[in-house]
């Protein structure tokens, strides 16, 4: 009896040791992925940020050549 109870805690730390380093890949991939989402975050809002812009420049460009007269 005390023998399988030996072998059953070496299984049951072993399968201890495997749960803490998946968890520890699957933090890390986490952070990976946050930073990663972040990342695209910014490069979104720095591309809304230069359409809008741009938004004034071609409203405005668009009314001069409605407002040119056509030959």
């Amino acid at each position: 009896m005390k023998d399988q109870l030996q072998h059953r805690l070496e299984e049951l730390k072993k399968e201890y040791e495997t749960g803490q380093t998946r968890l520890r890949e699957l933090e890390s991939e986490t952070a990976y992925i946050r930073e990663t989402m972040l990342r695209i975050s910014g490069a979104i809002q720095v591309i809304q940020e230069m359409l809008e812009q741009q938004k004034p420049q071609a409203d405005a460009a668009g009314r001069a050549a409605e407002a040119e007269p056509t030959v």
